[in-house]
């Protein structure tokens, strides 16, 4: 059952662009692009860090807005401008000491194919496309940038028995 290897994740994964993200990029006059991100992730992301996982975010995008934004969650594993994704995400996997069963990615689109096939546990929102729901293990019943993120969070901390809401539920 899929819902075991949630139990076993102690690092995550994220792109950006239509995971943390819907995908839409809103261009202003002056060629900036902005993008919107979920609150619920955003909290999801803050009690994950709180609660020892460690969650590293890789992107081809090079927003520093998207920088911003994830700083001031707490992530300090951000990386932006990335060409080949999978590439990175084995030399961070080579520094640490986290067997693949330990390991999720969420991606929604080609460029994180490799890294989805690669890990213990590939996840995906509800709108990723076909290719990458093909070889997710779970794909989440909400859209990129509208809640995935923190449904997988949810997820993994609960299993775990980390998750805290101030009412001490853990079932799922």
């Amino acid at each position: 059952m899929v819902l075991k290897k949630f139990e076993q994740i102690k690092m995550l994964f994220l792109d950006v662009d239509g995971v943390l993200t819907d995908g839409r990029v809103m261009v202003t006059e002056q060629g900036e692009q902005l993008r919107a991100f979920s609150i619920k992730d955003g909290y999801a992301m803050q009690l994950a860090i709180k609660a020892g996982l460690e969650i590293i975010v890789i992107s081809g995008g090079r927003s520093q807005g998207v920088k911003h934004r994830l700083r001031g969650l707490g992530l300090t594993n951000i990386y932006l401008g990335v060409g080949d994704k999978f590439q990175l995400m084995k030399e961070i996997l080579q520094e640490r000491s986290f067997r693949l069963e330990q390991v999720a990615f969420m991606g929604d689109d080609i460029p994180d194919l490799q890294c989805m096939q690669y890990v213990g546990l590939a996840l995906c929102p509800q709108d990723a496309v076909e290719d990458i729901k093909r070889v997710a293990a779970y794909v989440s019943p909400f859209p990129g940038g509208g809640g995935c993120v923190r449904d997988v969070i949810e997820k993994m901390l609960r299993l775990q028995d980390l998750w805290s809401n101030g009412l001490g539920i853990k079932s799922i």
